[in-house]
């Protein structure tokens, strides 16, 4: 033990005469009730805590940085937490939906998921974890808890693509929920429309449009859209009627498959098609 401090007094030696020197000058000049030496202690210790107060200061304001960094990345953590549940939520729902649906009805459904669709307006197409090991075929209906989406086109084992209502390949025979005319559903490229009704039959703004009874491509009534627009045609002789779809294509990602074919022996006559140009 003394060894050691000897060896410390021997290489700091210097430093602690220094220190012990100055400690020795401020007892000194603290005891010592001169004016001049009174101002000088004054201006010393006031120096002395400006320069406290300014390296105080620095730190505090790295240290407010460092903490405002932090939040920002807590709160980015938050917020790609928050997006998660949201999404997780909106999934949920759409879910529940899906399912309350399949238990209402006694129809088969094949449940799926969108995984990539066509940016075209004309060529509207989407393309579903679904195929022919999962008994897909084409023609059948593509569905939600709101509505038609589409209609099978082409099958392989894993997937499927299905025209959607926004495809001007794409036609169905529909009816008027309220007063049951028929007409055919078509989409022009920038908006879906009935034609086919002369302008003297019964269709209203705001009647519910559904798949109709005639159509062996959707067996059951599945809702289409209402009628938004309504008036007589450029002819004079068939109305316009302008629909809005129930279904809101963008967001779509879970479907069900509703596992009905048309019959084959159907003639182009009767107004029924899913693939025009085969």
């Amino acid at each position: 033990m003394f060894r050691f401090i000897s060896k410390v007094w021997a290489r700091f030696k210097e430093y602690f005469v220094l220190v012990i020197l100055i400690l020795f000058s401020l007892i000194i000049l603290s005891q010592n009730q001169n004016q001049n030496v009174q101002k000088l202690r004054a201006i010393a210790f006031g120096s002395f805590a400006s320069v406290t107060s300014l390296l105080t200061d620095l730190f505090s304001v790295t240290n407010l940085k460092r903490e405002n960094e932090e939040l920002r990345r807590t709160n980015a953590k938050l917020m790609m937490q928050i997006s998660k549940l949201r999404s997780y939520g909106i999934v949920n729902s759409e879910l529940k939906s899906l399912l309350e649906l399949k238990d209402t009805s006694s129809l088969p459904f094949i449940p799926s998921t969108v995984v990539s669709r066509s940016l075209s307006m004309t060529q509207n197409t989407i393309t579903l974890n679904a195929g022919s090991n999962d008994n897909v075929l084409p023609g059948m209906p593509v569905i939600n808890d709101q509505g038609l989406i589409g209609i099978i086109h082409s099958v392989s084992d894993d997937y499927s693509i299905a025209r959607t209502i926004n495809n001007v390949d794409f036609k169905l025979t529909v009816m008027d929920e309220r007063s049951r005319v028929n007409g055919i559903l078509k989409w022009t490229g920038e908006e879906l429309v009935i034609i086919n009704i002369p302008f003297t039959f019964d269709v209203e703004i705001g009647d519910r449009i559904v798949s109709s009874e005639i159509s062996s491509i959707v067996p059951i009534p599945i809702p289409v859209g209402i009628v938004s627009e309504f008036k007589a045609g450029e002819s004079g002789v068939f109305s316009y009627i302008k629909v809005k779809p129930f279904v809101d294509l963008t967001p779509i990602e879970n479907v069900f498959i509703l596992a009905q074919v048309r019959s084959k022996q159907i003639d182009d006559l009767e107004l029924n098609f899913y693939r025009r140009n085969k």
